[in-house]
């Protein structure tokens, strides 16, 4: 399909600079037939007590650093994804200037070797620090890696250390968070349970590529990034569980929606899985296991914006777009959620 298929325009004043509070208090847009204006909060009448909810508990890293070159110059680093011995892949701005063994220095004992440069302001920088070492430096000196539209100084703000990581983080290794997953608050939850339908979590560590436009002119030509998920074994089993009994599979997030759909059979029975998945989903895709998705506003000609519209109908979500910028939604990361169910093949 053309990328230019999906292209919308946005009001810069619409895209959310801060979340909602509580997070639950986000208005949720449910897309049908017609359009239900509801918020989080209503999220639990919309299920019901044979579901099933899945939610992502990858946790972000602080993954942005700022600094200097050895021969002076500002820098500034996000790790984008490990890569072995103390190496990570990382975009650098600038980057044209690095070179090839060049030292970069964040902090007072933290400092990074050039390892390699790439196309695109990617670089590979190697830390003499071992993963644990690493990972309380970042914790001290490390700036949470906002999505550029989401306006912050260079020395970012401590408030995203709790706004940008959802009640379910556990495991560290995201650089992008999962963005639906935001708006649970313990209170809606809590609410979930008492509905009475289950809660499943699995681990897809998000990478920087997530929120990207895609840049080529059709998406036969777009290379998808890959990212790192775990489906343990009891949650494969309490989904496949909850399918058993007539209840639905609800994906809280494109992320959950791509690692359950990457290990899904062509029966819709759950495996257990673990490596790296680059599911590319785009109108025509037949999805095998996921019956409704919590998702939030996603930016034009994103591979989000095509998932939703593969999953709900691109005519559909077109209009449902529409309908959320004539109603003042708020868009993007920090913004509003939808609620989708899967349209019939065709629709």
């Amino acid at each position: 399909m053309r990328v230019s298929d999906f292209d919308f325009e946005l009001p810069p004043r619409l895209i959310a600079q801060r979340p909602a509070s509580p997070h639950d208090a986000a208005r949720l847009l449910v897309v049908g037939d017609g359009f239900r204006d509801l918020g989080v909060g209503d999220l639990p009448g919309l299920l019901t007590g044979e579901d099933i909810v899945v939610v992502n508990d990858t946790r972000v890293i602080p993954a942005r650093l700022a600094g200097t070159r050895a021969g002076g110059g500002r820098v500034e680093v996000t790790l984008i994804k490990a890569a072995g011995g103390g190496a990570w892949r990382a975009l650098a701005k600038p980057a044209g200037r690095l070179k090839p063994g060049e030292r970069l220095s964040f902090a007072a004992g933290l400092a990074a070797d050039v390892a390699a440069k790439a196309d695109g302001g990617e670089v590979t920088l190697r830390f003499a620090r071992d993963d644990a070492a690493l990972a309380a430096a970042l914790a001290a000196h490390g700036i949470m890696p906002l999505p550029p539209y989401i306006k912050r100084g260079p020395a970012g703000d401590p408030r995203d250390r709790d706004d940008y990581q959802t009640l379910f983080a556990e495991r560290p290794g995201a650089v992008a968070a999962p963005t639906a997953g935001l708006h649970f608050t313990p209170a809606l939850l809590t609410a979930v349970e008492a509905r009475g339908a289950a809660v499943a979590r699995l681990t897809l560590h998000v990478g920087a590529g997530t929120f990207l436009p895609v840049k080529v002119a059709d998406t036969r030509d777009h290379r998808m990034h890959a990212e790192w998920g775990e489906i343990t074994a009891i949650a494969a089993d309490a989904v496949n569980a909850a399918r058993a009994r007539g209840g639905r599979v609800v994906a809280v997030g494109s992320t959950a929606l791509r690692l359950l759909e990457t290990a899904a059979g062509d029966d819709g029975t759950l495996k257990p899985f673990r490596g790296e998945t680059d599911i590319f989903i785009t109108p025509g895709y037949r999805f095998r296991i996921v019956d409704a998705l919590l998702t939030n506003f996603h930016l034009p000609r994103s591979t989000l914006f095509m998932l939703v519209a593969a999953f709900a109908g691109l005519d559909r979500m077109k209009a449902a777009y529409d309908h959320a910028k004539a109603s003042g939604y708020r868009f993007y990361s920090y913004g509003d959620a939808c609620w989708l169910e899967r349209a019939e093949a065709g629709r």
